[in-house]
């Protein structure tokens, strides 16, 4: 069946072939370790369950099968995904996760961090009454930045936003949302972010999550 997304647990606690994220995100919630990957058809996924996840998840094609412990890797920040797939061929699990839920764009803003290895949720930011996605994504990249920064953590940090990561690397919003009574909690949120970007440093990776190779970001809503 092409052109319908469909979701393989190979580790989870229940592994199998799933037509839906929600379906596949109450597999893999709190597992340790779980193992999961979206195929654009059921054809696809099927045959990648039958092959196991050592030749799909967490690498990409061709490469030796992901280690489970957190990879070394230089300092830096990628925000292509040519960049970052040059270094990150497996997921670095001593790290953060951060994604948005909104319902509208605009709307309302929902965002959290969790840990990658468990999903355990380390903070968690509303409903805001009204913003966009985007600039969800990125007041909880630097939500997570200040997280660690505070506990003096080189974490790597994930987000599956480029726009958040274009905007985090050039310290600038570029947003059309109209400056109002009903967007104020956002805006705030937005200048406070570009002020602690501008009077702080920090070592930690910020990496765009690789969701073609690795599924939805673990800190993902399941709002598909």
């Amino acid at each position: 069946m092409a052109g319908s997304k469909h979701y393989v647990v190979w580790v989870g606690k229940q592994p199998g072939v799933y037509k839906s994220w929600p379906e596949c995100q109450a597999q893999v919630n709190g597992y340790p370790e779980a193992k999961y990957k979206s195929f654009e058809s059921k054809d696809k996924a099927e045959a990648a369950y039958k092959e196991g996840w050592k030749n799909h998840w967490g690498q990409g094609k061709g490469a030796a099968a992901p280690d489970a412990s957190p990879a070394k890797k230089k300092p830096g920040y990628y925000a292509s995904k040519s960049a970052a797939a040059a270094e990150e061929q497996e997921i670095d699990y001593d790290s953060i996760s951060v994604d948005v839920g909104t319902r509208g764009n605009p709307g309302p803003v929902e965002y959290k961090g969790v840990d990658t290895q468990t999903g355990d949720i380390l903070f968690y930011v509303g409903p805001i009454p009204n913003g966009t996605n985007n600039l969800g994504e990125f007041i909880a990249v630097v939500h997570a930045l200040d997280y660690l920064k505070k506990q003096g953590s080189s974490k790597t940090i994930y987000s599956d936003s480029r726009t958040a990561l274009s905007w985090l690397r050039n310290k600038k919003i570029a947003s059309s949302l109209v400056r109002n009574a009903s967007t104020k909690q956002i805006w705030e949120l937005a200048d406070w972010a570009l002020d602690w970007l501008r009077n702080n440093t920090y070592s930690n990776k910020v990496v765009k999550w690789n969701t073609e190779e690795w599924g939805e970001i673990r800190a993902d809503f399941g709002r598909k």
